[in-house]
């Protein structure tokens, strides 16, 4: 058979890298902590797991659903923008339920983007993002993310070097991987870029809610004009503990939802019934879950960056999204991220994302999920100072060696 070029555009997935070495040291028996994939291990509320079993047992529910989402639950989407960031959405024609944010993402890159057309995106950045760009045959572009500089004029430079110019901006605040965090006049920026050089805007909004210490997350969709350039995606992952439910949503400008809407209507029926009608409890009910969960992974936070700045190793603790970005200590820089977390899972027994699989500015950092509880985080940090100590005594001893040989 040929090759299937698609695909050869994919590289290897490099998280799986760390995944198997991980598997393997847990079938010999080590007990391996997993901060690497963030995959929520905080249990779904009670009540929306009681409205899905409601809504499971009625067999009028068992049948095609509507792949745009039923009508209720678009409607909920749209509320809860207005709820919470005052923006007016029309459920019909501006709103389109999701299998996920990842769904919302791929699909309306793959129904906007022809091939060739150039797509900017951070890196680092969460791999659907560049990748959606790859699968539509689309022309990346890779623009740095980072404290230590300007986005806008790393933006401007990509642009004055481009040609022809893109058509598409993906960005997502709070960030995963770097869990940077950005004000309102930020998107104003983004939205005036967008009008000057006509370029779409998608902005993954997966962790709206998941944010610390009195900073609240804007909605790029709240800027004036902002519908008119682009769209923002949420998703329940998070907010709700529910990522195997796969619900989300892409919001916002009416052509680009309409594209989504006509590309899904030929590819899938929607999610099955009874978990939308639980999304809609989700959205609609009392929302004290969302700060419950909240405060979960800010514990968690609090306890992985305070023992870890303990240990030596600092870490600023994030003001969003449920993970941490580390850089590697300096002694393991020339190794690089994957190596290092290679290591840190053999020695220090625990897993984390390595960086250079959110792209090639991440490779001098690694990613920690907040997916276990305080007390296995604890244990983590126990054995990462451990790990930190013994390296560092090891390296003492050679330079003391090499002392000894030069006198």
């Amino acid at each position: 058979m040929e090759e299937f070029s698609r695909i050869k555009r994919l590289p290897p997935y490099v998280f799986q890298v760390v995944n198997e070495l991980k598997m393997r040291l847990r079938r010999a028996g080590e007990d391996i902590i997993d901060l690497g994939m963030g995959n929520p291990d905080i249990p779904t509320p009670q009540h929306i797991v009681n409205k899905l079993i409601e809504a499971a047992q009625n067999p009028r529910n068992h049948r095609y659903s509507a792949s745009a989402g039923i009508p209720k639950l678009r409607f909920a989407f749209a509320d809860w923008w207005k709820r919470r960031f005052d923006v007016e959405l029309d459920p019909d024609r501006e709103v389109v339920a999701t299998m996920g944010a990842k769904d919302a993402l791929a699909h309306l890159v793959l129904a906007t983007i022809n091939p060739g057309d150039v797509v900017f995106v951070p890196s680092p950045t969460y791999p659907i993002h560049p990748y959606s760009v790859v699968i539509a045959g689309g022309d990346l572009r890779h623009v740095p993310i980072r404290p230590d500089s300007d986005f806008f004029e790393d933006l401007k430079t990509a642009v004055r070097m481009t040609w022809p110019l893109p058509k598409m901006l993906i960005i997502s605040f709070p960030h995963n991987p770097t869990t940077m965090v950005v004000d309102n006049d930020f998107f104003k920026r983004i939205v005036e870029f967008a009008h000057e050089y006509k370029i779409m805007i998608v902005h993954d909004f997966a962790y709206a809610d998941l944010v610390f210490d009195g900073y609240e997350a804007p909605s790029f969709l709240a800027v004036p004009g902002a519908k008119e350039v682009g769209i923002e995606t949420f998703s329940l992952s998070k907010s709700y503990s529910m990522a195997g439910w796969r619900v989300g949503c892409a919001a916002g400008n009416p052509q680009m939802i309409e594209a989504l809407r006509r590309l899904k209507s030929y590819i899938d029926y929607g999610m099955f019934q009874p978990i939308q009608i639980a999304a809609i409890i989700a959205l609609n009910e009392n929302q004290d879950c969302v700060g419950d969960i909240v405060q979960e992974y800010k514990d968690r936070r609090d306890a992985l960056c305070h023992g870890l700045n303990e240990a030596g190793w600092h870490i600023d603790p994030p003001k969003g999204t449920m993970f941490a970005w580390a850089r590697i200590p300096e002694q393991y820089m020339k190794m690089g991220s994957l190596e290092f977390s290679k290591i840190m899972t053999e020695q220090a027994k625990v897993a984390v994302s390595p960086g250079i699989g959110f792209g090639p500015f991440g490779d001098e950092h690694v990613r920690f999920a907040l997916v276990e509880n305080r007390m296995r985080i604890n244990q983590a940090v126990r054995g990462i100072r451990n790990f930190l100590s013994g390296h560092a005594g090891h390296n003492e001893n050679r330079e003391r060696a090499i002392q000894d040989i030069a006198v």
